[in-house]
């Protein structure tokens, strides 16, 4: 009996799938428990494996194409098998979900039709109305709007179709800019446009990032910390540890412990309540080619630096060759962005919900400074403090930021 594989759930957030590699093709035989292919899901690539025996009769979608979770990908069963019934059945579903696409589609083109003229049509003098309503207002519909602003079509370039001149759908479909007069000079040389799809993880990202900037009110609190003596610390450190350690991960250290001074920075806005968290779980912010992961390094207060510093170079390797669990992506309380190694010296970070904070650092700048009367070699790094007013008040991020700078110009308590 033939078996749909179907697009499974592979992440709690995920809506549909992107077919990445098919490592089967029709007619060939597999078993329980193999893998026939990669899935692209919001959160990682993820594998796809079959829990029945038997021979690929038909694969319905072609690598890169987007398959909503639940829909068919492939069907199994015996050599020879009918299945056109089962395909009959897959198409008629496709075919509804086209159909209620099609009915949107129809309801944009409604606005074509019902849109209120404000104003009279200006007689052009030879007995022809130009498509403009009062105050030379351009007569187009929400739709034929709507194209134009996102091809970058100027509506008064267009000529309308439409009733007394009205510009349409159909107007802006059949654009075509004025060609340049052979004479003129080319002072430009104009480039093709490229189109790249968006990736399940930049949708995702886009998404989640867009609802933390407009839903979670943002402030920023920002600090210039000394860094001499953690430059210092950092060279005698790795003279004697196994691994080398970074400056980043001495902040996500020094954040830890300035975390468990400080719960209500640890904390998540859930409507009705604050859920101030028990465990300190700091995630590191990792630029891979599909934008950016946050890894996460789990009961971080708990760890000394050499394991802080391994842990972080796994996750981030990991990140960087699309290798991450979800698991290993979820449940941070805090997140540090650092993007010092580009020679960014400040910026501010969207918060990475359900944190209430996130804390973006500059590069350590090398700047004369003022000790004991004297100007002397400096070197500086400011941090930014994104932070949730819902839930952390001014002076709470302060203090916090104050209990960070002090454990960083004295890094000794952080071997400790």
């Amino acid at each position: 009996m033939a078996v749909k594989v179907e697009m499974p759930k592979l992440s709690d957030t995920m809506e549909e799938g992107v077919i990445a590699k098919w490592h089967v093709q029709e007619g060939d035989k597999v078993e329980s428990g193999d893998i026939i292919a990669d899935v692209e899901t919001d959160k990682a690539t993820m594998e796809v494996e079959v829990f029945d025996s038997g021979t690929i009769l038909k694969i319905l979608h072609d690598e890169g194409d987007a398959v909503p979770l639940g829909n068919l990908m492939a069907v199994i069963g015996e050599e020879d098998e009918d299945i056109s019934e089962l395909l009959e059945e897959a198409q008629s579903e496709s075919s509804s979900e086209e159909t209620e696409e099609s009915e949107k589609a129809k309801e944009e083109e409604k606005e074509e039709s019902y849109e209120p003229v404000f104003g009279g049509l200006e007689d052009k003098g030879n007995g022809q109305a130009e498509g403009r309503g009062k105050g030379g207002r351009i007569l187009a519909s929400p739709l034929a709007r709507r194209m134009a602003e996102e091809q970058g079509i100027s509506l008064s370039n267009v000529e309308g179709s439409g009733p007394n001149g009205r510009i349409i759908k159909r107007d802006i479909e059949q654009y075509e800019p004025a060609q340049v007069p052979a004479t003129a000079p080319a002072a430009t040389i104009s480039h093709e446009d490229k189109e790249h799809r968006v990736s399940q993880m930049r949708k995702t990202i886009a998404r989640r990032l867009s609802e933390s900037k407009f839903t979670s009110p943002h402030y920023y609190e920002t600090m210039d910390i000394d860094m001499s003596a953690v430059w210092d610390a950092r060279k005698k450190l790795n003279e004697i540890s196994d691994v080398k350690i970074s400056f980043n991960d001495i902040v996500v250290k020094a954040c830890a412990s300035a975390l468990r001074k400080h719960p209500e920075i640890n904390s998540s806005w859930q409507g009705d309540t604050v859920i101030e968290h028990g465990d300190v779980n700091v995630a590191v912010a990792v630029a891979v080619d599909a934008g950016l992961v946050t890894p996460v390094i789990y009961n971080t207060d708990q760890k000394g630096l050499q394991q802080i510093a391994e842990e972080g170079k796994e996750l981030a390797d990991k990140a960087r060759d699309r290798d991450l669990d979800p698991e290993q992506m979820e449940g941070s309380t805090f997140t540090v962005s650092n993007l010092g190694m580009f020679g960014i010296e400040e910026f501010t970070a969207i918060i990475n919900p359900p944190n209430a904070c996130i804390l973006a650092v500059g590069a350590i700048r090398e700047v004369p400074v003022v000790e004991n009367g004297e100007v002397v070699p400096g070197k500086r790094m400011k941090v930014t403090l994104s932070s949730d007013h819902r839930i952390v008040d001014g002076v709470m991020a302060a203090q916090f930021l104050n209990t960070l700078k002090k454990m960083l110009e004295n890094p000794l308590g952080l071997v400790l």
